[in-house]
């Protein structure tokens, strides 16, 4: 691809890919409001309006992988556009609650178009480190939406209410489709679709879910993806409440999420001098030694250590999850090129409903401290680098032995 092209691949691929992050961090400041007109019962509730998009997407990555290796990559993400619009309507309009959880459903289904098919664009053009480097340039600017995503909320909240921010949603979808219509190429060629029937899809999943590697990496994808889920999950009430930040809010969770952009820029410079494996155990063993220094003062202080020192914290957790989330979903799907889309979907789809029952169960969890959440980054983070180490062992060099 001519440089210019480039840009534009990756700008698209970077916009569509940003649609579920989108939709969760633009409504952040906007929860409470909604669970008081909407009257959610218990406040700690609200944080179905986050995972019910999750539950909603595990179900679509199953459908769009396998619909896109047989009617192309643009058929895909249009219908799934579509359901997502429809979802921003249901969500625009809701006044009960159950119309806003089907509405959040519906956007995570069909966001979920947004995820796998363009991971199988990028990979019908690019693999190995090459699609490593791309992803992490994709991340930098996918990265800039949960770090805007909240102050944009904010203030479309301040000026025309939460139904607002579903419009805009709406809106960008729109925008999205017409882009990726009228300039971007089709990537799967004719003669390189699959039929869609049971049997094709069947064989996938099969050839998927028994490479050692892909099913390796799927799931501690999914429970690394799960921590940060629970973090998602409790940040409102835990930053806005329990810290009293108010309207400081999304600066602060902003500012965080710039530490997984960082985490992009570093992992596109150095993927080709340490290789993916090891930029994922490097990033496991510090987000670990992290989590043991913290959990002392976390105990110091019942629960609540002063923002100062949970931010570094959290900042350097971020850091490690940047460089996991840009070579998890690469490595996982490495070997299965020739299946690329429904290997997105298996891959996708089952580490989504891992991270959703993590993520939800600690949010349920939650009892305004920062327990569980930390926990949460230490338990899946030693478990990770345990089944990490076990799938691709390191090697230690062999010393020559001396002559005598």
């Amino acid at each position: 691809m001519q440089k210019t092209e480039s840009t534009k691949f990756i700008a698209l691929m970077a916009l569509l890919m940003s649609f579920i992050a989108l939709s969760i961090d633009a409504m952040l400041p906007a929860l409470g409001s909604i669970g008081t007109e909407l009257g959610f019962k218990n406040a700690k509730d609200v944080q179905y309006i986050i995972t019910f998009i999750f539950f909603g997407m595990g179900f679509g990555l199953l459908i769009f992988g396998p619909l896109s290796d047989s009617y192309g990559r643009k058929f895909s993400l249009s219908v799934g556009i579509v359901i997502y619009s429809v979802g921003c309507v249901c969500s625009l309009l809701a006044n009960n609650i159950e119309l806003m959880l089907f509405g959040r459903f519906l956007q995570g289904f069909g966001g979920a178009s947004c995820r796998v098919v363009t991971l199988s664009m990028i990979r019908d053009r690019f693999e190995g480190n090459e699609m490593a480097k791309i992803m992490s340039f994709i991340m930098i600017f996918f990265i800039m939406v949960p770090a805007l995503a909240p102050s944009l909320g904010q203030g479309i909240l301040l000026v025309a209410g939460w139904r607002s921010i579903f419009g805009f949603l709406l809106v960008s979808a729109l925008f999205a489709m017409a882009w990726m219509i009228l300039g971007q190429e089709e990537t799967l060629h004719v003669e390189k679709r699959q039929k869609f029937n049971f049997s094709t899809i069947a064989r996938g999943v099969k050839e998927t879910l028994t490479n050692r590697i892909s099913r390796g990496y799927m799931i501690v994808s999914g429970l690394m993806f799960g921590a940060f889920i629970s973090y998602l999950g409790i940040s409102q009430p835990l930053l806005q409440d329990k810290y009293e930040l108010g309207k400081l809010f999304s600066v602060v969770f902003g500012g965080l999420a710039l530490s997984i952009g960082g985490a992009s820029y570093i992992n596109g410079r150095f993927i080709e001098t340490f290789g993916m494996e090891k930029l994922c155990r490097i990033s496991l063993r510090v987000m670990i030694t992290s989590a043991l220094l913290f959990i002392p003062i976390v105990y110091r202080f019942d629960g609540l250590p002063p923002l100062y020192l949970l931010i570094p914290y959290l900042s350097v957790t971020f850091l490690c999850f940047g460089i996991l989330f840009s070579n998890f979903n690469t490595l996982a799907v490495q070997p299965l090129g020739h299946i690329a889309g429904l290997a997105n979907s298996v891959i996708s789809s089952i580490q989504t409903l891992i991270s959703t029952v993590i993520g939800g169960l600690t949010g349920f969890l939650y009892d305004g401290t920062v327990n569980y959440m930390v926990g949460s980054f230490l338990v899946f983070g030693i478990i990770s680098l345990a089944m990490l180490i076990r799938l691709s062992p390191e090697v230690i060099p062999e010393r020559p032995i001396p002559s005598v």
